[in-house]
């Protein structure tokens, strides 16, 4: 029997009160996934504030990495998601592709000694070990350019891993020389080397969607996420993660006017008036959609069973390099 998306609603509710589980839910999930949610954020925020809660059990409404940072930062909790997903820009880099990015850059004439690698959190707990392994760590795209002016410090060149349009903004606001690995310029000669990821929803937007907006609403503010192109970002008025977004925007008065180039699920949510999408095609993450409220009840009731679905497991050397890696991050 079909169940509507109430009953759903009701039996997950039933679930959740008889079992020692807690629903997290990222910003991007569905309206009806993000509304169940015990705790709701971005995905470190998620990880972190996971920490503090004593269930057995997190269902994870997001994609697979993040799922990942809460049994790295939380061994002992067991992780489910209701779907097996994967975010597109983390499945573009593993742990045999970073070592072919360093050595890449050996065979360009920088030694190991000389690399300090740097991963966004977008990216799968084997990259973050072999980050961790280097003397490396995390970075959020609301912390990258803290992280990256800290890491520079040490006088070495930075391997910024996966997404290319984060590592070159960032680069850009700092003012320094970016490149990206194959793009036929020497990385002996940048600071920040970029592996050539890309989140496939923020390259939605163009500068074409920014001009047709200020044309049609004189005044208007454009605020963009620094997984956009530099071309987008430098368009734009501000420039944030997603809550950063959040705040940005929550400040502003009720009657200012702006287009949003993010996830739309996250800008739908952000206010009734004045909000424009930043594209005229829906930017919505397949993966992040993918997630129904049946895959949450369907998931609550293999934990009920005793045959969790879409555990997370992890070995034991990458969960602690891995580690290891998003503790220097959390340290600064």
């Amino acid at each position: 029997m079909q169940l509507s998306n109430e009953e759903l609603k009701e039996k997950i509710n039933e679930y959740k009160k008889k079992l020692s589980v807690t629903v997290v839910a990222h910003f991007y999930q569905r309206d009806e996934v993000f509304e169940i949610g015990d705790i709701t954020g971005d995905s470190l925020e998620l990880a972190q504030k996971t920490r503090a809660d004593d269930s057995e059990f997190v269902v994870f409404c997001g994609v697979g990495f993040m799922g990942q940072s809460v049994k790295v930062l939380s061994p002992n909790k067991r992780v489910v998601m209701p779907k097996a997903a994967c975010c597109a820009m983390a499945t573009m880099i593993d742990g045999m592709q970073f070592d072919a990015s360093v050595k890449a850059l050996n065979e360009a004439g920088v030694s190991n000694e000389n690399i300090l690698p740097i991963t966004y959190i977008n990216s799968n707990a084997d990259v973050k070990a072999k980050v961790g392994q280097m003397g490396g760590m995390v970075c959020t795209s609301s912390n990258a350019k803290k992280i990256i002016t800290t890491a520079l410090q040490e006088g070495k060149k930075i391997l910024f891993v996966p997404d290319r349009c984060l590592g070159q903004n960032i680069a850009k606001q700092m003012g320094l020389v970016s490149c990206v690995l194959g793009d036929g310029t020497n990385p002996a000669d940048a600071d920040i080397i970029c592996y050539n990821g890309f989140c496939s929803v923020h390259q939605l937007f163009s500068v074409d969607d920014i001009a047709f907006y200020r044309k049609k609403y004189p005044g208007i503010l454009i605020v963009v996420h620094p997984e956009c192109d530099p071309a987008i970002c430098d368009a734009a008025d501000f420039v944030g993660s997603t809550s950063q977004i959040i705040k940005y925007i929550k400040e502003l008065p009720e009657e200012q006017k702006v287009a949003v180039g993010t996830e739309f699920n996250l800008v739908n949510r952000l206010r009734a008036k004045n909000t424009y999408v930043l594209s005229s095609t829906k930017p919505e993450c397949p993966t992040m959609n993918e997630t129904t409220l049946k895959d949450v009840y369907n998931v609550l009731r293999s934990i009920d069973e005793g045959e969790p679905l879409n555990e997370i497991f992890i070995d034991e050397e990458t969960q602690t390099w891995a580690k290891i890696a998003l503790e220097r991050m959390m340290a600064l």
